[in-house]
């Protein structure tokens, strides 16, 4: 397993790098997850009543989550509470492959012209190398800059798990890598628990980058594989519990 603290910044509270501002009627399941400070993580709603976020991000301590708003300077329509935190049971660290979360709402949301639901994969799917996916995220746009109020979004491509091995010494399987490693492209602190789009599907879960350079001189970014989880996803779905 890897060590955070030598070799990873899990990116809690992020941003996305060389991206640009998402248009109003695109990436309508995204969900700000949100602390008493405000925003904290990036996620995404998967059914009425779940979204999807890192574990890592019980470390801002979630209190609700905001949609169907790309600008979180403005008052937001739909704000619910966090009632239930399913963490991964096998969940460690960010660098085990099981940094993912389910926070249950306080009531369901009915998808509208603001809200939608993403899919997730129906079962194993081969990312193909250099497939362009994308990330989006309220996260920092550089290093130490700001949190940013306007959803921002980057294409990224994905890079082979050899690759990513050669350059993640130790990594585990159950993750994919993707943008970073000298792109200039991907997510940076803010975007944690934010998903990886590929074809429309959510694919991976924002889990970590390295060092805590967003400008990615030599590394990946990681992602948690949702398709390594669908049994557990699908199991507190269906019983709406953890």
């Amino acid at each position: 397993v890897l060590t955070d603290t030598l070799l990873m910044l899990k990116t809690l509270g992020s941003e996305i790098i060389n991206g640009e501002k998402a248009p109003e009627n695109s990436l309508l399941y995204m969900a700000s997850v949100q602390n008493n400070y405000g925003h904290s993580c990036g996620g995404f709603l998967v059914s009425e009543d779940f979204v999807v976020t890192a574990a890592h991000c019980d470390e801002g301590n979630p209190r609700r989550i905001v949609l169907g708003t790309h600008d979180l300077s403005k008052p937001a329509d739909t704000v619910k509470d966090v009632i239930m935190k399913c963490i991964h049971p096998y969940y460690i660290g960010v660098g085990n492959g099981n940094d993912i979360m389910l926070l249950k709402l306080s009531s369901e949301v009915q998808p509208s012209k603001s809200i939608q639901i993403i899919k997730l994969p129906s079962s194993e799917i081969k990312l193909k190398e250099n497939e362009r996916c994308l990330v989006a995220g309220w996260g920092l746009t550089k290093i130490g800059g700001p949190l940013v109020h306007q959803l921002r979004v980057v294409d990224v491509s994905v890079i082979s798990p050899e690759v990513c091995r050669e350059n993640w010494p130790g990594l585990p399987d159950g993750l994919i890598c993707a943008g970073g490693y000298g792109t200039n492209k991907g997510f940076c602190q803010g975007d944690s628990g934010g998903p990886l789009i590929c074809n429309g599907t959510a694919v991976g879960v924002v889990s970590f980058n390295k060092w805590g350079r967003c400008d990615y001189p030599d590394a990946p970014n990681v992602y948690v594989d949702i398709a390594k989880h669908l049994d557990w996803i699908n199991e507190i779905l269906k019983k709406k519990h953890c």
